[in-house]
């Protein structure tokens, strides 16, 4: 990418996809038309390239069986502000040339952060180049360095600053750990998607986030981790239990001990089973239930009419000559009953199914990791989980050719293309 370094303070990288062939011209097009006017006259974009604040616009697609995708780098000499705003216009558009068409902002990048980088890189080849004194002081500086990215990647997130990686607001799946010298430490070997409780009392912050995420809570392996899982399992939606070894705590682990331990990690109630819990393991059971009969209730009242009609074929059926012999009970995927009670089952087990068109099951995933693994899936029509309906889960099923999503919880999602039946039973 060639763009002007005295005027480039970020880089827009934008992902399209359209349901049919375009080229480049088309796509620039697209930009600029279906901006213009959007942001008024200070923001549009045709005068900001102009004026030299906005780069030349580049663009690499490529068609395959007859869709075209690609990516979108804009340079901005934009303030981060400004740039993030241009950024959100960019996923207004919704058609490139005749075709329909999905924007999706991947990353703002600051590219004087690149330019850091690489002064640290250098600094630290010269610190090695010193003698023989240069290599205890470039390792002290790197891992300052080290610390100091740290620091600034956690957050201050929701309403009580809780200490948490730079993920937690898009990731689909969450850990909660006890305090903000555990979030550094899981950050330390790239695990982003964490949150602080900060003490046994859990915040309104982290109640919200469990209602629409999929939770794994990550405790030290003493008594205060104890405390802490049984204040989460009162107020909060806990999915998975995973511990440090005992008398260790997670500020300290080493990245084996951490990915050993969310590794092994244990669907709540058989958690509570096996540390003997039962008062605990009771609530637990309870609130399931009830969610769930919640489920049972709403579907069997969308399941009457049908039940009715099923009714009065059969009188029918047995007055000979009133009408031909009636088709046995429907017991698809597209039968209520049936993704009630694989729902239940699901639901339990922490899984998510995929069907073809004929109801045969294609594959089995945890929830967990159900999004990375799912997209490989072919010929899938139909997707349910027992876990949470999150954004990327309906992207990812969209791009499969998904038809329905069927899910427990629905997370947080903005946009829904027409072409998906999406259905959470708790909204019923």
């Amino acid at each position: 990418m060639n763009v002007d370094p005295n005027i480039t303070k970020y880089v827009i990288k934008a992902k399209i996809l359209t349901d049919g062939v375009v080229e480049k011209p088309d796509v620039v097009g697209a930009i600029f038309g279906q901006t213009e006017g959007l942001l008024g006259e200070e923001l549009d974009l045709r005068d900001l390239q102009k004026s030299g604040k906005i780069g030349r616009i580049e663009v690499d697609i490529d068609t395959k069986n007859g869709r075209t995708e690609g990516v979108v780098l804009i340079p901005s000499g934009l303030d981060q502000v400004e740039s993030s705003i241009l950024a959100a216009a960019l996923e207004t558009i919704d058609r490139i040339g005749p075709c329909k068409a999905k924007v999706d902002i991947e990353d703002v990048e600051d590219v004087r952060i690149n330019k850091r980088d690489k002064v640290i890189q250098r600094a630290e080849e010269l610190y090695k180049k010193m003698g023989t004194n240069g290599k205890s002081l470039s390792e002290s500086i790197i891992q300052s360095v080290r610390e100091e990215v740290e620091k600034k990647e956690i957050l201050s997130y929701g309403e009580e600053h809780l200490p948490a990686g730079p993920a937690i607001g898009a990731s689909d799946s969450i850990i909660v750990v006890e305090g903000r010298n555990d979030v550094l430490n899981l950050l330390r070997y790239g695990i982003k998607n964490t949150i602080a409780v900060q003490g046994t009392s859990v915040p309104k912050t982290v109640k919200e986030l469990s209602k629409s995420r999929t939770v794994t809570l990550f405790v030290d392996g003493d008594h205060g981790g104890e405390l802490i899982i049984k204040e989460m399992l009162q107020v909060a939606d806990v999915d998975f239990i995973a511990r440090a070894p005992q008398g260790t705590e997670v500020e300290e682990l080493t990245y084996k001990q951490i990915v050993k331990a969310l590794k092994y990690k244990t669907p709540v109630n058989q958690y509570l089973e096996s540390h003997g819990m039962v008062e605990e393991l009771k609530e637990f059971t309870e609130k399931n239930n009830k969610a769930i009969a919640d489920m049972n209730i709403n579907i069997e009242s969308n399941e009457e009419p049908a039940k009715q009609k099923r009714e009065h074929e059969k009188k029918h059926v047995e007055n000979p000559g009133t009408q031909a012999p009636v088709v046995e009970e429907i017991t698809d995927i597209n039968d209520p009953k049936f993704v009630r009670n694989k729902l239940n089952e699901l639901f339990e087990s922490k899984a998510v199914e995929i069907y073809d068109e004929a109801g045969n099951p294609l594959a089995r995933y945890p929830v967990s990791d159900a999004v990375e693994l799912m997209q490989g899936v072919k010929n899938g029509v139909t997707v349910i989980t027992g876990g949470v309906i999150s954004q990327r889960f309906i992207d990812i099923a969209y791009n499969m050719g998904i038809k329905s999503v069927y899910g427990m919880k629905m997370g947080h999602v903005t946009k829904k293309p027409e072409e998906i039946k999406v259905v959470a039973w708790e909204h019923m």
